[in-house]
C-alpha cells in the first residue's frame, strides 16, 4: 500500500513540476503578459510624441497587445527618464523613447539620480533625422563659409527651441568647433523659434528638419548645410557640415536620433520579443512612408550597438556642455 501511495505522489509530483516548468516556459514565451507603457518624456504634439504613437499604433498590432503612450514631461526629458529608471511595478512592461535629450539632459543637469547608460537596456534605434543649417532666404549668406568668416568678424544670433534641445546644442556645437561669434537666442519650442527666422530676427538656426522641410522647399528659407554624415536624400543638393571639413567641420556629425530603451531590469526574454517586433514594425510600409513624412532614414543600430552610440553621444554633448558653460 505503501508502495502504491509512495508511486502515486510521485507521479503526481512529477506532473506538477512538468506543469509548472510548462508554464514558465509559456509565461517567458507569451511576454507580454500586460498592457504596455511608451513613457515619452515631452508633452503631447512633438516629434518624439507623434512618432511614439505611430510606433505604439504598429507595435501593438505585431504583440498583440496594447501599448499605452504615456507623456511625462520636463527637465528635459530627465523627468520621464527618471520615472523608467526608478522601476517599479510595471517596470517589465515599461518602455521609453529616448531621443537626444537622453544624453544631452544628462550633460548639462547635474546630480541626476540615474546613469543615462548602464541603468538601461538599448533595443532599437528606430530613426535618424538631420538637423538643418538655415538662414532666412534674404540672407546675404549663400555658403556655410561666406556665413563663418561673417561670424568671426560680427556677432551673430541663432534661435533655439529651449535649452538643452538638439537644435540648441548643434549651434553650441558650430560655435565651438569654428570659433565664431554667436549668441543663442532661445523659445518656448520650434513652434515660436520659426517665425523668429522666417522674419529674419535671427540670422540662423540649426532647426530639425521636419519643422523647415516645407520652407525650404518653398523658398522662404534657405538651407545651408545639413548635419547628418550623409547628405539627405530629401535635400539632396544641400552639402553636409562635415563634407565642407573647413573650419573644423569635419568633426560636426549629429542626428536628431529616437529609440526605444528600457530599464536595465527589463527581463531578456522580453527584449527578445521586443527587438524582432521592432524590426517587424520597420519594414512595414506604414513605418516608411512616416519616416519619409518626417525626413528621416531608419536607425541602423540595437543593443550594443546602440548602446555604444549612446556612449558616445553622451561624452560628445558633454564636452560640448563643459564649454559653452551650460548647466541647468
Amino acid at each position: 500500500m505503501k508502495n502504491i501511495l509512495s508511486a502515486t505522489c510521485m507521479a503526481a509530483c512529477s506532473g506538477a513540476l512538468a506543469l509548472s516548468l510548462m508554464a514558465s516556459t509559456a509565461s517567458a514565451d507569451e511576454w507580454p503578459t500586460k498592457d504596455i507603457h511608451l513613457v515619452v518624456p515631452y508633452a503631447p504634439g512633438g516629434t518624439t510624441d507623434v512618432l511614439s504613437r505611430r510606433v505604439a499604433d504598429l507595435l501593438s498590432q505585431e504583440l498583440g497587445a496594447n501599448v499605452i503612450v504615456e507623456n511625462r514631461p520636463g527637465a528635459g526629458s530627465t523627468v520621464g527618464t527618471g520615472r523608467v529608471a526608478r522601476g517599479g511595478r510595471d517596470i517589465d512592461h515599461t518602455l521609453l523613447m529616448a531621443s537626444p535629450g537622453h544624453t544631452i539632459g544628462a550633460a548639462i543637469y547635474p546630480g541626476l539620480t540615474y546613469d543615462p547608460v548602464e541603468d538601461f537596456v538599448f533595443l532599437q534605434n528606430m530613426v535618424d533625422i538631420p538637423n538643418v543649417m538655415v538662414v532666412p532666404a534674404d540672407s546675404p549668406y549663400q555658403n556655410v563659409v561666406e556665413f563663418i568668416e561673417a561670424a568671426k568678424e560680427e556677432n551673430m544670433t541663432f534661435s533655439h527651441s529651449g535649452v538643452g534641445s538638439s537644435i540648441h546644442m548643434s549651434g553650441e556645437l558650430f560655435k565651438t568647433l569654428t570659433d565664431t561669434n554667436m549668441t543663442a537666442v532661445p523659445f518656448a519650442g520650434s513652434g515660436a523659434s520659426l517665425p523668429a527666422l522666417l522674419g529674419g530676427d535671427v540670422d540662423v538656426s540649426f532647426e530639425n528638419m521636419p519643422t523647415v522641410l516645407s520652407h525650404i522647399r518653398s523658398g522662404d528659407l534657405r538651407a545651408l548645410a545639413v548635419t547628418s554624415a550623409e547628405r539627405s536624400e530629401y535635400l539632396p543638393d544641400v552639402p553636409t557640415l562635415s563634407e565642407i571639413g573647413e573650419y573644423n567641420l569635419d568633426q560636426f556629425v549629429t542626428t536628431a536620433w529616437f529609440g526605444l530603451i528600457a530599464q536595465s531590469s527589463f527581463p531578456e526574454e522580453a527584449q527578445s520579443v521586443m527587438q524582432d517586433a521592432l524590426a517587424k514594425v520597420m519594414q512595414r510600409e506604414e513605418f516608411l512612408d512616416f519616416a519619409k513624412q518626417l525626413g528621416a532614414q531608419p536607425g541602423t543600430v540595437a543593443g550594443d550597438e546602440f548602446k555604444q552610440f549612446i556612449t558616445d553621444d553622451l561624452q560628445r554633448w558633454e564636452a560640448v556642455a563643459e564649454q559653452a558653460g551650460i548647466s541647468q
